[in-house]
Formats: C-alpha cells, structure tokens, sequence
C-alpha cells in the first residue's frame, strides 16, 4: 500500500475527535492555540479544527458545529496545502 491509498482519516484518528454538523460526522483534530494581545495585556484562546475536506463539504462561516461534544460556530474555513485537509477557525458557544 502506497501512501496514496491509504484514507484521509488515518492521519487523523490517533488525535482526532468526533465532529458534527448536521447530518454529517466525521473525525478531526482540535488546536487550541493562546495568544497574547493589547499589548501582553490580554490572552485569547481560538479553536482550529483540522478535517478531511470532503467529509464537511460546504462548511463555511456561521456554521454551528459540535467538536468532542462542544458547541461552536465556524468563523471562517479554508482548504489547506492541495486542499486534502482544511481548518476551521471557530468561537466557542
């Protein structure tokens, strides 16, 4: 087997977790990454999520969408690289 046959969800299923919007479900990886910002005065915490493209086709801004369990609504979405895999940028609810 060649790294071309092997399924997207593979690369995601040892961090992954269950994703759901609306009817579809699907596995990706959650970052939580914390900046600092008004100059080191505040910390933020945004929610990147990590997905096999086409298991979430059409997932835009404004979309409620549960991670793990937990609410949020995407606040933008793009492919990345060859566009295999895309990321959420998300609120949390």
């Amino acid at each position: 087997m060649t790294l071309l046959q092997v399924p997207n969800s593979v690369f995601l299923q040892d961090f992954g977790q269950p994703v759901v919007w609306g009817a579809l479900s699907t596995i990706g990886t959650l970052d939580m990454p914390t900046q600092e910002v008004l100059g080191h005065t505040i910390l933020t915490t945004d929610y990147r999520l990590i997905y096999d493209t086409a298991t979430l086709p059409g997932l835009d801004a404004g979309a409620a969408i549960s991670v793990g369990g937990i609410a949020y609504v995407v606040r933008s979405a793009r492919m990345l690289s060859d566009g295999v895999f895309s990321e959420a940028i998300m609120s949390k609810v």
